[in-house]
């Protein structure tokens, strides 16, 4: 998640270096880590900065999760303060390369867009939909901003709906429909005297802003502990006293859904499921000053694992793979 916040709110350049120093004491999740400081980076207007932490997550010996993201996220910085030529090198190579992750095609096609380049944004969102949409029953959560950038761009074109715009149709739920929200006219309506047609504009925005600082600034979640399968084992073998809290693998299970459920059923928003592993668990009882068969350092070590951006949101889409790791669908799985 890139925050949104403001730079008179938030001392970006602090905030920045407070995630370096944590990514230097967890390493682990150092690539996440170091993209939120990049991003702080770029809010706070210090772009060299961020292209350099760029660079030294893609010169890094660690393989990358999601190094198209990565190289995508510099490319756009780039472009910002004056690289043109060098983001568009980049931009042509990520095209080329054709990753199946959704997160880059978006951060490709929204530079493109914010520079004009409304061609080559169609052509790169209607790439992506097509290579990670195609035959697929269910658009994941993770894929509709290229639905979305693609309606958008087309809209500004003067392009007719297609079978893709009525698919973005579809999985929009703001009650401002997306013509609406990608009409170019509505910027003309904000320069009107009229009271009516601003108040209309001003409740469009909100409603456009509201969805996107959702997307983009997501709290951390309230996040249940999982142990897979062979961790569970290890852990309880380790620390007998644990047993209390785990009597077995499928109740473990089932305890983690129907906690989720609860709190969802109560109100509670942003809910996530956090896997843990014994190594890590007992790095973190070390650093806690006790011992890991102390059941209270349970929920501690959830939360600190959903702070450091490891927990998965819950629930899953219902065609998705289930959070337990059976490998059958959420909806065949725990989600029945």
């Amino acid at each position: 998640m890139r925050p949104d916040t403001p730079a008179e709110n938030v001392d970006h350049t602090a905030e920045a270096a407070r995630l370096e120093r944590t990514a230097g004491l967890y390493p682990e999740d150092a690539e996440a880590l170091l993209l939120r400081a990049a991003a702080h980076l770029e809010l706070s207007g210090d772009r060299p900065a961020a292209a350099a932490l760029y660079d030294r997550l893609l010169a890094s010996d660690v393989e990358l999760e999601s190094p198209y993201l990565v190289r995508a996220l510099k490319a756009s910085n780039l472009w910002e303060y004056g690289h043109e030529a060098e983001a568009r090198a980049i931009i042509d190579g990520i095209r080329a390369a054709a990753p199946r992750d959704p997160a880059p095609w978006v951060i490709v096609g929204e530079s493109l867009e914010a520079h004009d380049e409304l061609e080559q944004a169609h052509e790169t969102f209607t790439e992506a939909v097509r290579l990670l949409l195609t035959d697929v029953p269910e658009p994941p959560a993770a894929a509709h901003p290229l639905l979305f950038g693609r309606h958008r761009v087309r809209r500004m074109l003067g392009a007719a709906h297609d079978e893709w715009d009525a698919l973005a149709d579809t999985v929009h739920s703001l009650p401002v429909t997306l013509d609406e929200l990608h009409d170019p006219k509505r910027v003309w309506s904000l320069g009107s005297e009229n009271p009516a047609e601003l108040e209309a504009e001003i409740s469009r925005l909100r409603a456009e802003v509201g969805a996107y600082r959702t997307a983009l600034s997501r709290p951390f979640p309230v996040a249940v502990l999982h142990w897979p399968a062979d961790e569970l084992t290890e852990l309880l073998e380790a620390y007998p006293s644990l047993a209390a809290e785990y009597p077995s693998h499928e109740e473990h299970l089932a305890a983690i859904e129907a906690a989720l459920r609860e709190l969802a059923s109560s109100g509670t928003p942003n809910l996530g499921i956090v896997p843990g592993t014994v190594p890590s668990y007992e790095a973190f009882a070390a650093s806690e000053g006790t011992t890991p068969d102390d059941a209270d350092l349970l929920p501690q070590y959830a939360t600190t694992l959903a702070a450091r951006g490891r927990a998965l949101p819950w629930p899953p889409q219902r065609s998705a793979p289930c959070w337990c790791g059976s490998g059958r669908a959420y909806g065949e799985c725990h989600g029945v």
